[in-house]
């Protein structure tokens, strides 16, 4: 069995010399590497920004989507949207595990796992796309894949659904991080707070910030208003278009009474909005950049124009305990479960 570089290296084909993320090109051969693991594939989560992009692009069709899915893997031997740049994870089973991780790791054959890192690196093949849950990103395959000797994982626990722990460990960066950053007191703002990543970054910002933090949801319809409001997930919910700066600017001064926020946490999946999330921080207050969408010029070249002295964070999808976390809450909040068990499993 050959051995493997704990990076994945060795399954890049083009180009050379760099890490499978950036890799335009890499191998998908299932035949494993001694210090891989082989995963039977049985649901991929396309991350919110790829999927959107995708069902735009097929418009809607789902026949469109399966051909652009299965076009994306034969062309780069991996899930990585060639628009967006992102990929997603998957749920499986543990099919066989290579002789130098013996020890190394707690699966055996037969496990099942959902990967915490990106299907952008990861190497797949699918054999047959079965179901495509257009609502929720999800798509049910008949495929493999590969686990590199450095890739994250978490089993999946037995008293969460399978679908509902697919789709929140997805994002499970973005509460964590969020518990990390807020502090009690903070005015915390999410941009995209209805949605799966959004929900969960305001049950941590309304925990962490406590009774003296105000924490809004900005939402670009009204429609999840009661939702937000009736499970007590914010104390100010903002209808408005995150690509519209200046309207969020103004509504964001009249609940802050002009002093704008401590933390702002983007987790939108559209291009264009930046300049809202730097527009409602503070000086020397802190953006968090959880979008796939965001663009690191437009948000430093915006942030210099408008002379905003803010800290800018790119949204890193793990941080330690990030699975952990995301499941705690699932368990912690009936309500916020039910929520997640209505719209995502």
């Amino acid at each position: 069995m050959k051995k493997g570089s704990k990076f994945g290296t060795h399954r890049v084909i083009e180009p050379k010399g760099i890490l499978p993320q950036p890799a335009k090109v890499i191998s998908n051969d299932m035949q494993i590497f001694d210090n891989e693991i082989l995963i039977d594939v049985q649901t991929l989560n396309i991350d919110s920004a790829s999927f959107t992009q995708i069902k735009e692009q097929a418009g809607g069709d789902e026949a469109k989507i399966k051909e652009i899915m299965l076009g994306i893997v034969k062309s780069f031997g991996k899930h990585k949207n060639p628009v967006t740049g992102s990929g997603g994870m998957l749920i499986g089973t543990v099919a066989e595990i290579g002789p130098a991780l013996e020890g190394k790791t707690d699966l055996k054959v037969g496990d099942k796992i959902a990967t915490l890192v990106s299907l952008s690196l990861t190497p797949l093949v699918i054999e047959e796309i079965l179901e495509i849950r257009i609502d929720i990103d999800q798509v049910d395959i008949k495929g493999k894949a590969i686990l590199f000797e450095s890739g994250i994982y978490a089993k999946i626990p037995t008293d969460i659904p399978e679908n509902l722990a697919l789709s929140v460990l997805d994002v499970a960066g973005a509460p964590a991080q969020t518990a990390k950053l807020v502090k009690p007191g903070d005015t915390v703002l999410v941009i995209g707070g209805a949605g799966k990543s959004g929900m969960l970054c305001l049950y941590e910002a309304k925990k962490r910030a406590g009774v003296t933090g105000k924490v809004i949801c900005l939402q670009h319809s009204d429609s999840a208003r009661d939702r937000i409001m009736d499970a007590h997930l914010a104390d100010h919910y903002i209808t408005a278009d995150a690509t519209d700066a200046v309207d969020v600017l103004g509504k964001v001064e009249a609940v802050t009474n002009g002093e704008m926020c401590d933390i702002v946490i983007n987790c939108v999946n559209v291009e264009n909005t930046e300049m809202s999330s730097i527009l409602a921080t503070k000086d020397d207050g802190l953006v968090y950049f959880f979008s796939m969408a965001t663009s690191f010029t437009k948000a430093a070249l915006g942030a210099e124009g408008v002379g905003k002295d803010v800290q800018m964070i790119v949204g890193n999808g793990y941080t330690k305990g990030h699975a952990e976390i995301t499941l705690q809450i699932m368990r912690e909040s009936e309500t916020l479960r039910k929520i997640y068990e209505d719209l995502y499993a």
